[in-house]
């Protein structure tokens, strides 16, 4: 599974997957130091300990490049509304949605929000993930988003999976700002920007990703351009949620800010998919989301791949539209849904997604010099993780060279 000279895989290069029949892999601490055929490697090395992955599969960790983790209490309610007949927008007029999830984060202790999230990290692992981005955003106040930040430093340190953290205070308008989103777009600008760049300083952290969610309903394609250059000032690297529902221009702008990722991508312009084609930034596609919605239209992968896009999938973890903790489970959809073959999925899962959340020269990939993440599974071949679903397959998970989970 290797990066192309030294990047993502892009168009028709993606799914390239430098299979090793009967391979091996030596570790030394938490690199990677030799791949090859198994007796090969026995002859150069002799293992402290040894993994039997006779009749298995061996890939990366999984990387998941989009999630919002780190929440407490649940929406089950709205999914019954969901069922019923309500729509997505219907549900946050009527107070549901992202500010029903802001209320109780606000309302929640940080142990309690730490303590909510551990279980969700736990099952990441267990079904394969060694690297996940974390979004705040659901708090929309300086405090609560400072708040979820700590909370993502602190789970960072605890659990064995590398959290990347990503800044969205611009997820939504809090009720309080009802009506006066440009007065909110202040707020992030003028005291929430300055206050997560200092605390992720005096956490001896780089300043984490910032995102916006440009969509209809919640910031237009000005009011992102405005958040995205105060968070590129103060050192915050580029993500957005663009074209979930409307194509407003979201893409268009990550593109001409070089954002790193630009995330959802299901109403996107043709000549948006296009100019993604003809820049660095990643397509990230949420196949869970439009599953999770009961919605027909999901990421057009396929014209992506045709313009030249580099393309990444992930599962958007969140208590309102997709919770899901397994990479398999997106992994699966993007064979159905996006129309991706197994191994254009398993890329876009591993070598891809890392590189959308600025990890592909450390994780994503089986090359020597990388992190030891990697993930044996129950099965003959890498398909049956897009054949299979409902599942897991994970049979070991190794983090950093030491094994997390073992079944």
């Amino acid at each position: 599974m290797p990066s192309l000279n030294g990047g993502p895989q892009r168009g028709s290069a993606l799914g390239t997957l430098g299979l090793i029949e009967g391979g091996a892999i030596a570790v030394d601490g938490d690199r990677i130091v030799a791949i090859g055929p198994s007796e090969v490697l026995r002859g150069r090395y002799i293992a402290a300990q040894e993994i039997d992955a006779a009749g298995c599969a061996v890939v990366p960790g999984f990387v998941d490049p989009h999630t919002h983790l780190v929440w407490v209490g649940d929406r089950a309610a709205e999914f019954e509304m969901r069922i019923a007949g309500a729509t997505y927008m219907e549900i946050m007029a009527a107070g549901g949605g992202i500010n029903n999830t802001v209320r109780h984060v606000r309302a929640a202790s940080l142990d309690q929000l730490i303590n909510e999230t551990l279980p969700r990290l736990d099952r990441m692992l267990a079904h394969g993930s060694t690297t996940v981005e974390v979004k705040t955003g659901y708090g929309l106040d300086t405090a609560s988003e400072i708040k979820q930040l700590e909370a993502i430093y602190r789970l960072d340190a605890l659990h064995p999976i590398d959290l990347v953290a990503t800044f969205l205070g611009a997820h939504a308008v809090p009720p309080e700002y009802r009506g006066r989103t440009d007065e909110y777009v202040d707020l992030i600008i003028s005291d929430m920007i300055p206050a997560v760049a200092e605390f992720a300083r005096q956490h001896g952290k780089p300043p984490p990703f910032i995102d916006v969610f440009c969509e209809d309903g919640a910031f237009d394609v000005a009011q992102a351009q405005r958040i995205l250059e105060a968070g590129q000032a103060a050192g915050m690297p580029l993500k957005i949620h663009a074209d979930e529902f409307a194509g407003l221009g979201g893409t268009k702008l990550a593109v001409a800010m070089g954002a790193m990722s630009a995330d959802h991508l299901v109403a996107t312009p043709e000549e948006d998919i296009l100019a993604l084609g003809q820049s660095s930034t990643v397509a990230v596609g949420l196949p869970c989301t439009p599953f999770g919605l009961a919605q027909h239209k999901y990421t057009p992968a396929r014209q992506l791949i045709e313009a030249g896009a580099a393309l990444a999938v992930a599962t958007d973890c969140n208590p309102g539209t997709a919770w899901n903790e397994s990479m398999q489970f997106v992994i699966a959809l993007a064979c159905r849904y996006l129309k991706l073959t197994p191994a254009e999925a398993l890329a876009a899962a591993t070598v891809n997604a890392a590189f959308a959340v600025g990890c592909g020269d450390r994780v994503g990939s089986l090359e020597v010099g990388r992190q030891a993440d990697f993930v044996v599974l129950d099965a003959p071949d890498y398909r049956h993780v897009g054949y299979r679903f409902g599942g897991n397959l994970a049979k070991v998970v190794v983090k950093s060279g030491q094994v997390q989970a073992w079944r």
